[in-house]
């Protein structure tokens, strides 16, 4: 019995990530992306952490990096979980001491399932909108009828979601949590309070928090 979980990605800013926690997120996301407009530095990471209340996770996002990029970011951000959004093997994805999760773009004719049986050690997996060229954080979302009612693994929903759907999506789809980036922003990698008040609001409102 699990309430909808929620990740907000793309964090920029500390006062961001502490408007975050404070209306009850359960994960942050940082961007080790370089080519998105939400990408910041290990330096920048490490002062949104030190802002933030225990128990809250907080995920890397990496998009085909290096072992070497990623243990860089590792030796100096306190990050709990990894998130890769490229085309990683399982065997890319482990090794650095910290569980993971695993995107799988929603593009047409995705087996899902199948996809999820090729990171047997994947903590969970991220459906997302398919964006070759950006790899998600887009505002653009896939239709919800492509999921399969049983799946293998726990699935997060992401790709537009926004206080106005969010509470649909998860009665509809009953994912274990959802993911939001843009959906809650003023400006690309700027968050809005508002938005993100209204978006939790939405997750609690939803009737099913307790139905997993």
């Amino acid at each position: 019995m699990l309430r909808t979980r929620v990740k907000i990605c793309g964090i920029t800013r500390p006062e961001d990530g502490r408007c975050a926690v404070e209306n009850g997120v359960d994960a942050i996301g940082l961007v080790f992306f370089p080519e998105s407009p939400r990408c910041i530095t290990a330096d920048s990471a490490t002062e949104i952490t030190g802002a933030l209340d225990p128990f809250v996770t907080v995920v890397g996002l990496f998009v085909n990096a290096s072992q070497a990029e990623i243990k860089g970011v590792l030796g100096q951000v306190p990050l709990d979980l990894l998130q890769f959004h490229g085309q990683e093997s399982n065997e890319d994805c482990i090794g650095y001491g910290l569980p993971f999760i695993k995107s799988i773009a929603m593009e047409p004719g995705v087996d899902i399932a199948k996809a999820m049986a090729a990171y047997p050690d994947a903590r969970g997996f991220l459906l997302d909108a398919w964006q070759p060229q950006i790899h998600g954080g887009g505002g653009e979302a896939f239709d919800w009828q492509q999921i399969p009612r049983e799946l293998p693994s726990p699935f997060i929903l992401a790709g537009g979601l926004t206080p106005e759907n969010v509470g649909t999506a998860i009665r509809r789809v009953r994912p274990y949590a959802v993911d939001v980036s843009s959906g809650v922003e003023s400006a690309p990698g700027i968050k809005s309070a508002v938005k993100i008040t209204a978006f939790m609001n939405g997750v609690r409102n939803s009737g099913t928090d307790t139905v997993k």
